[in-house]
């Protein structure tokens, strides 16, 4: 993976900084210290416009947070499966040092007393929210960690229709589902998460600044979303496909990846019983991105309208990216780029510059200590990634 140590694009980020700390006049009160949106999506991939104007998922309020910041169109993550890559990006400590590889692992035992970001903002007088999936909610939220928040809204039980909407009601669990689903968008995960957040902002204390994490959990399976988001996609194109894909692997990736074959090989059963489920598929998967996109979008209004808006700190990335056929491979769980690569933006008012693009290759561990900086508050030695202030200096 790319290591933390190359960042200078960050310099653009830190380099004014300092101005967030002596210019009271950016902020709704004397408080230097600046707010903070956190945003993190589960499983988007870089086939959405923000990426790529001719992808064909359209991300328009991604695209929109871009505009007032800095979009990372070459970052990272540092591990392409959910517990991992939260617990490194949040604990700013890589799966090399904590020993939390899957998707089980106790990321909370591994670690012990270290601080997680939000307990960093949180000790600096922040006043910490969230909502949605920020940690793995592996075993119902067992690896939630209560310590990190003064208030925080579980990410509500996924809702399941009747029958599977598939077609392939023995294949897979009800997760490996796929379709037009709730009927109201009130039951869906990610709008209450949404709803949460936008009166966290409305509710907003101006004498105390307010560290606020916004977990979005589409486009994660199972693939469901409203029907009207489904509309746009019904000619979505298949993603690039070559059939002959590992022959040019050598065995150990072979013998790593056999065990992560189940799901394109089952995809393809389905297909030969129930032809057009993959394009279903395909397209379920991007009317869950337009979904998440537009449930960012109602945060992104509210922040808009809250009084410290213009001035609060904004971080949006995903925790890995995500395979729809590519080199024979559903899902994450590999090393191929389509697994890795996520978008990731910047935007921190009176530092970053609006509409700026930064191509040099990063990954999730500088956000931990760039937070810290952006924020003004003290640096972490014990971090394995590496601020944009602290690259200058090396």
């Amino acid at each position: 993976m790319i290591e933390g140590a190359h960042f200078p694009c960050l310099l653009l980020l830190i380099a004014a900084a300092k101005f967030l700390f002596v210019d009271t006049k950016l902020l709704a009160k004397p408080t230097a210290k600046p707010d903070v949106l956190f945003i993190v999506v589960d499983d988007i991939n870089d086939w959405i416009s923000l990426l790529d104007p001719k992808a064909p998922i359209k991300t328009p309020n991604l695209e929109r947070l871009a505009h007032r910041g800095m979009l990372f169109t070459r970052a990272y993550c540092v591990s392409a499966a959910c517990n991992p890559s939260r617990a490194a990006t949040l604990t700013g400590l890589r799966p090399s040092t904590t020993g939390v590889y899957g998707n089980k692992s106790d990321w909370r035992k591994a670690v012990g007393k270290r601080k997680t970001i939000m307990q960093r903002f949180m000790n600096a007088g922040y006043e910490t929210r969230g909502a949605g999936k920020i940690f793995h909610h592996h075993m119902n939220g067992a690896f939630h960690d209560k310590a990190s928040f003064h208030d925080f809204q579980y990410m509500r039980t996924q809702m399941y229709p009747p029958k599977k909407l598939n077609q392939a009601p023995r294949y897979g669990s009800r997760n490996t589902d796929w379709g037009a689903w709730p009927k109201r968008v009130d039951d869906s995960i990610d709008y209450q998460t949404a709803n949460y957040c936008i009166k966290a902002l409305q509710e907003r204390k101006n004498y105390k600044p307010q560290f606020l994490a916004c977990g979005i959990f589409k486009p994660h399976s199972p693939f469901f979303a409203p029907a009207d988001h489904h509309e746009p996609y019904k000619e979505i194109p298949l993603p690039l496909h070559k059939k002959d894909d590992w022959n040019d692997l050598p065995k150990g990736a072979v013998s790593l990846m056999r065990s992560k074959k189940w799901f394109w090989q089952g995809m393809m059963q389905v297909e030969s019983k129930a032809p057009e489920s993959y394009k279903a598929f395909i397209r379920s998967y991007a009317a869950c991105a337009s979904f998440a996109d537009a449930q960012i979008g109602r945060v992104l209004d509210a922040l808009d309208n809250c009084p410290r808006g213009k001035d609060t700190v904004v971080v949006l990335w995903s925790d890995h990216g995500f395979h729809l056929g590519e080199k024979n491979h559903i899902e994450k769980f590999a090393l191929w780029e389509k697994s890795n690569h996520i978008p990731l933006i910047v935007v921190a008012p009176g530092t970053t510059t609006p509409n700026t693009v930064c191509e040099q290759p990063v990954d999730l561990t500088v956000l931990y200590p760039t937070l810290l900086e952006l924020s003004g508050l003290p640096a972490d030695k014990e971090a394995d990634g590496v601020s944009g202030v602290l690259a200058a200096k090396s």
